[in-house]
């Protein structure tokens, strides 16, 4: 700000004033939207070619484990099958315990890697619907046939 802004009066302080609320509200606004995000509708997976991945583009783990979850198993990792939290809210809201997690093996690493695929629905071997991340929850596409 200017020493003639300063000197300026009334108006000038106004002006000031007014920018200094705008940029205020806005900051404040887009905190608000990032930590209130909603979760994705069904309807954002409805098999746009931007949210979706064909099972067989899947890699062949991730096809693996397709088979393995419609069979019931034997699965390699304690953790798979058990109840996905869906904490970051990215998949489409369901009752705690609707979603699954299972991992899809990377090769050539000792640990579970960042690949999973969640199912969601009542029947474990059948899921009513399928996502695939690669990025550790970050991100998700739906398996489509």
């Amino acid at each position: 700000m200017g020493l003639q802004q300063i000197r300026g009066g009334k108006g000038s302080r106004l002006k000031v004033g007014a920018w200094v609320l705008a940029t205020a509200l806005a900051m404040g606004l887009g905190t608000t939207l990032v930590q209130n995000r909603t979760p994705a509708s069904p309807d954002g997976f409805s098999g746009s070619s931007a949210n979706s991945v064909a099972l067989a583009a899947l890699p062949p783990q991730g096809r693996d484990v397709m088979a393995q979850i419609r069979e019931g198993g034997p699965f390699r990792y304690e953790k798979d099958g058990t109840v996905f939290g869906n904490r970051e809210r990215l998949l489409p809201g369901q009752t705690r315990g609707y979603y699954r997690e299972y991992t899809v093996p990377t090769p050539g690493l000792s640990h579970r890697g960042a690949r999973r695929i969640v199912c969601g629905g009542q029947q474990p071997r059948e899921p009513e619907m399928c996502f695939y991340t690669e990025d550790h929850y970050s991100s998700f596409r739906l398996i489509v046939q």
